[in-house]
């Protein structure tokens, strides 16, 4: 029997695909169906997170999952791990966000900037959930413009100082290791690891979030912060690696809003068919037909384009400019998405016996996390006419 992904697929986006990437989709939405799904509404009214799930998310191979396997992942291609991205955040934006901070931010800049002790230290403990990672750029004055960042850092002997704050971090209260961004006395942008329990390493979460309740955020401040040599990525130079980091962040978030975007399409297509007004389901009125077909439209070309983005990364030719286009589209899509499916509920849109406004409410941070709407607007901009409007 022909494997099919689980979802909308108008164009027969199965036929694209491998049998272990629609395999590798299917397994993470019957995880999250039967694992995730039953506890969300309890973590999210909270504002937190379900750790009990952590080290079963590195036993399904969640973290670091396009890593060579040497290190415990996955050691899948970048379409499957994008499929099971979608899937995750088909549950929540906090669930995918968890995973993906540990996997694109935590151990993909270790892998690719760091030392081989460093790998053969930190990998498989992130890979298998032992350990959690968060990632130290944004700070309060500097979010769009990363490069104004006033974290410094200076070698003192065998030791390096380091002295700022981060601002608006994922995973920051809970994790084990940060991936910390700082410029050095000449300006130039450097990468360090910083462990918990490092005199003058404090992680104070933020309360009163409003979105993204079930992921635990918090700062990273640095005070007279002092690690050993060995704890700097000695291949990280630049800002450029730092923001490489991002591309790979947000390229899982490209796959991820189309989850939530499916999830609240779905809602809306049982809820309009089973509600009855006027003696008839709402789902036979034709302004009620007319949303739920822009919605499947919408998704579907966002199907396609994520794939082929996908497939670029597979080819390792996709840019971020490509990038930035596919987060312009896919989050401004399945925001409009949630919300409109949101008005198909009704009053009841409003409880969190249904995703739809959860998804909503999430969304709108994902429209300005990792690159706001209008910064990659203005990237793509730039592609366009050679000027960059943002400096």
């Amino acid at each position: 029997m022909t494997l099919k992904i689980v979802g909308p697929d108008f164009f027969d986006l199965s036929a694209l695909l491998s049998e272990e990437e629609i395999a590798v989709q299917n397994m993470t939405h019957q995880w999250v169906q039967d694992r995730f799904r039953p506890l969300i509404s309890k973590h999210y009214r909270h504002g937190s997170f379900p750790f009990e799930l952590q080290a079963e998310m590195g036993e399904m191979g969640f973290f670091g999952s396009t890593l060579p396997e040497k290190y415990g992942t996955a050691g899948i291609n970048g379409v499957a791990y994008g499929l099971m991205m979608q899937e995750l955040e088909r549950g929540d934006s906090g669930l995918r966000s968890f995973a993906s901070v540990q996997g694109s931010l935590v151990m993909w800049p270790i892998w690719k900037y760091g030392s081989k002790a460093q790998r053969e230290k930190w990998l498989p403990l992130l890979a298998s959930g032992e350990k959690i990672g968060c990632f130290g750029l944004t700070e309060p004055d500097y979010g769009s413009n990363p490069g104004g960042m006033i974290t410094r850092v200076k070698q003192a002997g065998e030791q390096f100082i380091l002295n700022g704050t981060k601002m608006w971090i994922t995973n920051s209260p809970v994790a084990d290791v940060a991936v910390v961004w700082a410029k050095n006395d000449a300006g130039e942008v450097k990468g360090f690891l910083v462990e918990r329990g490092t005199k003058g390493f404090e992680t104070p979460e933020i309360k009163g979030k409003l979105s993204l309740r079930a992921s635990v955020t918090g700062e990273i401040i640095l005070n007279n912060c002092m690690i050993p040599l060995e704890n700097q990525l000695p291949a990280a130079d630049g800002l450029k690696a730092a923001l490489s980091c991002l591309t790979q962040a947000r390229y899982g978030i490209n796959w991820g809003v189309l989850g939530a975007a499916i999830a609240c399409y779905e809602e809306a297509v049982t809820y309009a068919k089973s509600r009855i007004q006027f003696d008839k389901p709402i789902a036979a009125f034709q302004l009620t037909q007319q949303k739920l077909a822009e919605m499947l439209n919408e998704i579907t070309k966002a199907q396609f384009l994520t794939l082929q983005l996908g497939r670029l990364k597979d080819r390792e030719t996709m840019n971020h400019r490509q990038v930035s286009m596919a987060k312009m589209n896919n989050v401004r899509m399945a925001i409009e998405i949630a919300r409109s499916a949101r008005t198909i509920l009704g009053a009841s849109g409003i409880t969190d016996e249904y995703v739809s406004m959860r998804h909503v409410a999430n969304l709108e941070s994902v429209l300005t996390y990792e690159g706001t709407h209008e910064m990659h607007t203005l990237v793509v901009g730039e592609h366009i006419t050679g000027i960059a409007a943002y400096r």
